[in-house]
């Protein structure tokens, strides 16, 4: 289909695909955390603290790929639930700075061990020359579309 084509072929559109693909992965996924009480956004959340541990709101909010009010919003609730910890007062600026507790450390654990599981499972049918080949495409796929070299994306890729 040549771009002078009025419309856009589903069955051989690669951006179609990749959203299929996308779309069966966070389904997956919520399958596994649905039992831990959690949800995608929440496991993005505790394991982008885990691996940026004093990250704000806003750095949260982007790396989940939410809002920032959807996010303050999980925050909320993960602090009522004793996930995490955030002084009540910024020591600089506006940002206060989240950090996982002992009990969203080991929530943290169960979810990324069923995460995982669904990762291995996605994987099963390539080959490790085809896993690196296929990370190596998408990730230049990510900078062609955000126009940059790649930095911003090593700042923004959620966990899986």
């Amino acid at each position: 289909m040549s771009q002078d084509d009025p419309g856009i072929d589903l069955a051989t559109s690669l951006g179609y695909l990749l959203k299929e693909a996308s779309s069966a992965l966070r389904a997956a996924m919520e399958e596994v955390l649905r039992p831990l009480g959690m949800t995608v956004t929440h496991y993005s959340c505790l394991e982008l603290l885990a691996q940026r541990p004093g990250s704000s709101n806003s750095e949260l909010a982007r790396g989940a790929f939410v809002t920032r009010q959807s996010m303050n919003v999980l925050l909320q609730a993960l602090e009522r639930d004793g996930f995490v910890v955030r002084p009540a007062e910024a020591p600089v600026g506006k940002a206060l700075p989240t950090r996982l507790t002992p009990r969203g450390r080991r929530r943290l654990e169960k979810a990324s061990a069923a995460v995982r599981s669904v990762e291995v499972r996605m994987l099963s049918g390539l080959t490790d020359d085809e896993r690196a080949a296929a990370s190596r495409i998408l990730r230049s796929m990510v900078r062609s579309l955000r126009g940059g070299d790649g930095a911003e994306m090593d700042r923004t890729v959620p966990p899986t």
